[in-house]
């Protein structure tokens, strides 16, 4: 196991318990519908995108350079539309799901499958 790998976060059961909480929040909230995803939305994907750019500091993992901003982003999206700032229609949160989903599954696959899991470390560039 490399160094970059064993600061990873991501991995093993801490990894389990950092993002897997979050996103039990995220789901439950989503089911339950009416004001809960109000309240559960925007923390959990702000702890979501705070510890991805963490992770990235901590160890370099690609994809968290690319999560972690779009959890926060995200974070903020929720809230304004929680709040009805924001007029995504009477689906918001459905398609706010489907943002989640597949932007977080294509952000975290598709530039380790393209880049591999790790930035260099010191030349701050892609390898």
């Amino acid at each position: 196991m490399t160094s970059a790998s064993q600061g990873d976060l991501f991995s093993g059961a801490r990894g389990l318990l950092i993002w897997g909480l979050p996103i039990a929040v995220i789901v439950i909230s989503a089911r339950l519908g009416g004001h809960y995803p109000v309240f559960a939305w925007p923390p959990a994907l702000g702890f979501m995108g705070a510890a991805c750019l963490y992770n990235a500091r901590r160890c370099g993992r690609l994809h968290c350079y690319l999560t972690g901003p779009f959890f926060l982003a995200l974070a903020l999206v929720s809230l304004l539309y929680g709040i009805g700032a924001l007029d995504l229609g009477s689906h918001g949160w459905s398609w706010l799901s489907l943002v989640l989903l597949v932007g977080g599954v294509v952000l975290t696959c598709v530039p380790e499958w393209l880049f591999g899991k790790y930035l260099r470390r010191g030349t701050g560039s892609m390898p």
